[in-house]
């Protein structure tokens, strides 16, 4: 295979990546990583570099989209972007001390149980429930655009939300893939955020923590021209298609794709657990 030839399938497939992770919230790794590693014969470590980059440019491709048309709640990410990063220093601590397999073990028990309870929406929460009087000392209620105009959603829960992204953070170091599966579900069943608000506010979050990670590998040299460039090209025009999908897609329709996204997340993790690639 020629070189241009390997640019121009790893585009495609960073195309179909970053659509995804615009579309979910998980950034474009699920995908990326094992398209490098199994049709490939990329280099764990190389592919893992590159997958950094293509959610570098999914969360800036679609962020901007995102903030731009309203659904990017900016306030809440970046308070809790400050509990997942202090949760991956953490979580850098702990690698050196705990055996990685189990924490694998339970967090792909998280994926299974994310993507089966992302199928059933919440119960609407009773009128006095619905309001969180420290989310309004911090002004973080919002609305986000509908057909029907601006549609109002409070924010629940921000002591319990910190704590999830703290262990979010904590997870994404000690086992090496993006925590915006947590941070989803975090916002969507504990917070209570309408579920593209989740999405879109997970997909401005974890471009920095992915920001930080990529320097580690750019410093070892993990970077690889030849693979990041047309992963980042590929996955900015994912993610531009997948902003414009995720506008018009049904909520009932994203929970579907988020649900089969994280299930092959998980069976992804699993496999590496099981061959002792871990």
């Amino acid at each position: 295979m020629t070189i241009l030839t390997f640019m121009l399938l790893v585009f495609a497939g960073s195309v179909l990546a970053g659509c995804l992770g615009a579309l979910t919230g998980l950034g474009g790794g699920v995908v990326i990583i094992p398209l490098l590693v199994l049709l490939f014969g990329v280099d764990l470590r190389y592919a893992i570099g590159a997958s950094l980059v293509a959610v570098i440019a999914t969360s800036s491709g679609a962020a901007a989209a995102y903030v731009r048309e309203g659904y990017t709640n900016v306030r809440l990410a970046m308070l809790l972007e400050v509990a997942t990063t202090i949760g991956a220093l953490v979580g850098v601590y702990i690698a050196g001390q705990v055996d990685s397999l189990v924490i694998m073990y339970v967090f792909i028990a998280v994926l299974f149980w994310s993507a089966y309870s992302s199928l059933r929406e919440p119960k609407p929460l009773p009128p006095s429930d619905a309001v969180d009087s420290l989310a309004i000392r911090l002004k973080l209620p919002s609305t986000y655009p509908t057909k029907a105009g601006p549609m109002h959603y409070g924010v629940r829960h921000i002591p319990g939300g910190l704590g999830i992204m703290f262990i979010a953070g904590v997870l994404s170091a000690l086992v090496g893939i993006g925590s915006g599966v947590v941070k989803v579900f975090a916002m969507d069943r504990l917070m209570r955020l309408p579920f593209k608000v989740s999405t879109t506010t997970s997909n401005f979050m974890i471009g920095v923590t992915a920001a930080a990670s990529a320097a580690v590998y750019f410093h070892r040299g993990q970077l690889d021209p030849v693979m990041c460039g047309p992963v980042a090209a590929g996955a900015i025009v994912g993610s531009l298609l997948g902003t414009r999908v995720l506008v018009k897609a049904k909520t009932r329709a994203l929970r579907i794709v988020f649900a089969c996204v994280v299930g092959l997340m998980g069976v992804q993790l699993l496999i590496r657990a099981l061959t002792g690639k871990v």
